[in-house]
C-alpha cells in the first residue's frame, strides 16, 4: 500500500518506518489472528505489539515507544473510532515518532502528512490547483492537487498534521468540517470528496507552543487528545536514548563504538538537571538554560559525538567529544545559555568527583 517510493530505499537518507521496520510489520500481518478493522493491515492488538515491542511468531518485535503502555491503547483504540487523534506532550517526546509508527503500521503508508508552520494554508489542508492546467482547460479532475489529508480519505488512510498549534487559526479551523462531515466540497467541480471507511487524521501539538495560535475549543472537541509526558525515570529515559542512538548510528553507518553506560549516564544526567531545574539528588537547584533541553536533543548530542569520534578521533567516545556536543546542545543563547552552563559545571558537576572530571575539564576547555 506504499507510495510514490523511489528506489534504491539504501539510499534513502531517513527510512520511513514501513520501509525501516518492513520484516516486523510482515511478519506481524502473517500471524495476526485478531480482528483487523476496515482499511487497517492488522489488528489493534498487533499494532500495539509493534509499537511497544514484543514477538511474532519467531520474530522479535523491537519498541519503538518506551512508556505508558495504556497511553498507547487508548491512542489506538481511538483510531478504530471515526475520531481523530491528537498527541500533545513537551519537545522531544515521541510525538511524531509515534504518529509516523502508528500511520505506518495501521495504513502501511506515513508519508501523509501536513507540516504546521506560520506559512500553511488552508489550501494544505483542503486542496489546491495546477494553475497552467487550470488556465488552459479550466477546473478539471486533472488539474485538481489533493492535499495530503484529501488523499487519505480517498484511499481510507491516515494523514498526519505535525505541530498543528503552529498553524493560523483560519487554517486549523478548514479542519473542523473534514473531521465532522468526513468531506471535501470541491465546489469548482460540483462535487464532494467522501472519506472511505480507515480514514483518520493524527496531529501532534507542542506545548511550549501555547499561545502562538491556540487551538479552538470546537477544534478540540473534533480530537481525542492524549498527552505524551516526558520519560518519568533517569533509567527509562537512558533506555530510550540508547535505543534510537544505535539506530540512527546504524542508518547512518557511523563507524564509531557505541556510548558507553556511564556516558549515557552522565548526559542524560545533565539533560534531567538542567530541564527540572533541580539536581537528580534535589538537594541544589539549578538555571535552566533558554532552549529545548528534550530526550531528542540528547539523541542528537550523541550521535554528533559518534560522528565526531568516528571522522577525527579513534572511534570510541571520549569525554572531549561529549564536552562538544554539549557546548552545542544547551549554549543556544549566547550570553545567558553561557552563564548558565559556566554555574553549572562550576557548581554541580565539579563536585562530583573523579568519575565526572575528565568531562568536567573537557566542558571547561571549551567553554572558555
Amino acid at each position: 500500500m506504499t507510495e510514490n517510493v523511489q528506489e534504491p530505499l539504501q539510499d534513502m537518507m531517513r527510512q520511513p518506518a514501513e520501509h525501516l521496520y518492513e520484516h516486523e510489520l510482515e511478519a506481524l500481518r502473517q500471524h495476526d489472528k485478531g480482528r483487523i478493522p476496515a482499511g487497517w493491515q492488522m489488528s489493534p492488538q498487533a499494532v500495539l505489539t509493534f509499537i511497544t515491542g514484543g514477538k511474532a511468531g519467531k520474530t522479535e518485535i523491537t519498541p519503538k515507544y518506551i512508556g505508558n503502555r495504556r497511553l498507547i491503547e487508548m491512542a489506538i483504540a481511538t483510531l478504530v473510532t471515526d475520531r481523530a487523534l491528537m498527541l500533545i506532550g513537551e519537545p522531544g517526546t515521541a510525538k511524531s515518532w509515534l504518529s509516523e509508527n502508528l500511520s505506518a503500521a495501521i495504513y502501511g503508508h506515513s508519508g501523509l502528512v501536513v507540516q504546521g508552520t506560520a506559512g500553511t494554508s488552508e489550501e494544505h489542508v483542503r486542496y489546491s490547483w495546477n494553475y497552467a492546467m487550470l488556465l488552459a482547460n479550466g477546473p478539471t479532475p486533472e488539474a485538481l492537487v489533493q492535499s495530503p489529508i484529501m488523499r487519505a480519505m480517498e484511499k481510507g488512510g491516515i494523514a498526519r498534521f505535525e505541530e498543528i498549534s503552529r498553524c493560523a487559526s483560519e487554517v486549523q479551523d478548514a479542519l473542523i468540517s473534514i473531521l465532522s462531515e468526513k468531506t471535501i466540497s470541491v465546489p469548482e467541480l460540483g462535487k464532494e470528496m467522501n472519506a472511505r471507511k480507515g480514514f483518520s487524521i493524527i496531529a501532534t501539538a507542542n506545548t511550549r507552543d501555547r499561545g502562538v495560535n491556540e487551538m479552538s475549543a470546537a477544534l478540540k472537541r473534533r480530537f481525542n487528545i492524549i498527552v505524551l509526558p516526558a520519560p518519568s525515570t533517569l533509567e527509562t529515559e537512558m533506555e530510550i536514548v540508547k535505543k534510537r542512538v544505535g539506530e540512527i548510528a546504524s542508518a547512518y553507518d557511523l563507524q564509531a563504538a557505541a556510548p558507553a553506560d556511564e556516558a549515557l549516564h552522565k548526559v542524560v544526567t545533565i539533560f534531567r538537571e538542567l530541564r527540572s531545574g533541580m539536581t537528580i539528588d534535589k538537594k541544589d537547584k539549578v538555571k535552566s538554560p533558554t532552549g529545548v533541553i528534550s530526550t531528542a536533543e540528547a539523541i542528537s548530542l550523541l550521535t554528533n559525538s559518534m560522528a565526531l569520534a568516528a571522522s577525527f578521533g579513534s572511534g570510541e567516545l571520549t569525554d572531549e567529544d561529549l564536552a562538544a556536543g554539549l557546548q552545542g546542545a544547551i549554549v543556544k543563547d549566547d550570553e545567558k545559555d553561557q552563564l548558565v552552563w559556566k554555574e553549572y559545571l562550576d557548581q554541580v558537576m565539579k563536585k562530583r568527583g573523579a568519575e565526572w572530571r575528565g568531562l568536567y575539564k573537557a566542558c571547561k576547555e571549551i567553554n572558555g
